[in-house]
């Protein structure tokens, strides 16, 4: 299934794409899609609904994040050895996690504020994975039980926050509307491997990157169960991946950063496509 959620900010409704590709209000049968509703059935009873007796989302409607703001927005860092190479830094032994600010998810086609003062705002386009059950101290082995299913995240990212400003990365991938989100949380049925799906980003219709996940250095299995052993995540935390090469911070000679006014397309296979305009902060 693809599920999203439609509505103004902070009025979302639960939606479903149906097999022709259109969109479905599903509010009727689910008058909210969260956490809960992933970790107690709901899913399973979602499935045998006739779509074709839904209402059709009208055309135009915004559409939000599939999920309201997680616990748990926990990202992975430089887990593709291409993109460590291009940033200069070496491959992790262990998974790099840091933590991104509830402020900063966002919907997959709301703009993204470039900060005040910034000069280094940069895109990263990756698997996202929603976790469907409250997973702490998971084996490797069970790790998939604990998944609900995957979406895109852009994680975008300040990197002179981020590298120049002293402490951890945090300040850097935290600036409101930093986490865009969605459109769709497909279940986990539908992506049989997670470790073969191609995803890209274009930046004013320039292709920047083009990478696959089977490049991952710590795949999805690993990940949900390293991450596990930290943080008790809940159901419908996401943990966003990494992303391969291609971002701004990694042309060479010059750097490429983004600046208000441009738009960034970014998919993955089978997940959907997101889209932004950059915007100056007030």
């Amino acid at each position: 299934m693809k599920l999203f959620r439609h509505g103004s900010v902070g009025a979302e409704k639960p939606g479903i794409l149906d097999r022709d590709g259109v969109r479905r209000d599903l509010s009727a049968h689910l008058p909210v899609l969260d956490g809960a509703a992933l970790a107690d059935g709901t899913l399973e009873r979602i499935a045998a609904i006739d779509l074709s007796s839904l209402p059709v989302v009208p055309e135009g409607a915004r559409l939000g994040a599939p999920l309201p703001r997680p616990v748990n927005f926990v990202c992975i860092g430089l887990n593709y050895a291409d993109h460590a190479a291009e940033t200069g830094a070496a491959i992790p032994k262990e998974p790099i996690i840091f933590i991104k600010a509830g402020s900063a998810y966002s919907g997959p086609f709301d703009d993204v504020v470039i900060p005040r003062g910034s000069t280094e705002t940069d895109w990263e386009v990756e698997l996202g994975v929603v976790i469907g059950r409250e997973a702490r101290y998971v084996a490797e082995a069970d790790a998939l039980d604990h998944v609900a299913g995957y979406c895109i995240v852009n994680d975008v990212s300040e990197r002179e926050y981020q590298t120049r400003r002293g402490g951890t990365w945090d300040k850097g991938k935290g600036c409101p509307t930093f986490g865009p989100t969605g459109p769709y949380l497909v279940t986990r049925d539908e992506v049989p491997d997670p470790q073969a799906l191609d995803l890209w980003c274009e930046i004013d219709g320039k292709r920047m990157q083009n990478g696959n996940t089977r490049t991952m250095i710590f795949g999805v299995r690993p990940l949900v169960s390293y991450v596990s052993q930290f943080i008790a995540l809940m159901p419908g935390d996401i943990i966003a991946t990494g992303t391969p090469p291609g971002v701004g911070m990694g042309i060479k000679p010059n750097p490429v950063f983004l600046r208000a006014g441009q738009t960034m397309k970014l998919g993955i296979a089978g997940l959907g496509e997101q889209m932004q305009r950059t915007v100056a902060a007030a």
